[in-house]
């Protein structure tokens, strides 16, 4: 009997994001997985049940290192500094939010995802917040209102295929400033 392929967790969520951003939920497969790490399905079940149990954990591993990166936002001082750093964070994790929506179609995870969601709020909350009390944000704009702008920049498409730092700086740069010439 030959002796079954040895992988990383590390291997194993590469692969399994990769097939989610490409298949989605209903199309992700732990035949596709077997094949794309090179392991019979059979090395899967040995850990994980089914694939709603691995999508799960592998989706609150990604929601946990984000909030363990977010949280380091308290290291910035001042608004900018923390809006350079968060804007840099949601870049640099831009298919957080398509594995968030993908996550939802697992059942019996949601209070969980509540759990993580409230925590990413709580940070979020208060750095809307210091850029309202440093007269940076229009105090009359809604929290909710002004976060979702920023966390929807990143889904723009960029179908020109400019360089992602120059993509970056001009999403920033339309946030803080605005279209228009003044």
């Amino acid at each position: 009997m030959a002796r079954e392929r040895k992988f990383s967790t590390d291997e194993l969520f590469h692969a399994t994001k990769q097939l989610l951003l490409d298949h989605g939920y209903e199309g992700f497969t732990f035949s596709l997985l077997a094949d794309s790490l090179g392991i019979s399905r059979g090395a899967l079940y040995k850990y994980y049940e089914n694939k709603d149990e691995l999508i799960t954990n592998y989706v609150f591993y990604e929601m946990d290192q984000y909030l363990l990166k977010l949280k380091q936002i308290d290291l910035h001082h001042g608004f900018e500094a923390q809006f350079h750093f968060l804007m840099n964070l949601i870049f640099s994790y831009s298919d957080i939010q398509k594995l968030i929506k993908i996550s939802q179609q697992v059942p019996n995870h949601q209070e969980k995802f509540e759990t993580i969601h409230e925590d990413m709020y709580q940070y979020l909350q208060a750095f809307v917040e210091l850029g309202k009390q440093e007269g940076i944000l229009k105090s009359h704009l809604p929290n909710n209102l002004i976060l979702g702008y920023i966390f929807q920049s990143i889904a723009i498409p960029n179908h020109s295929g400019i360089p992602h730092s120059q993509w970056v700086n001009s999403i920033k740069e339309i946030i803080c400033h605005g279209l228009f010439r003044k």
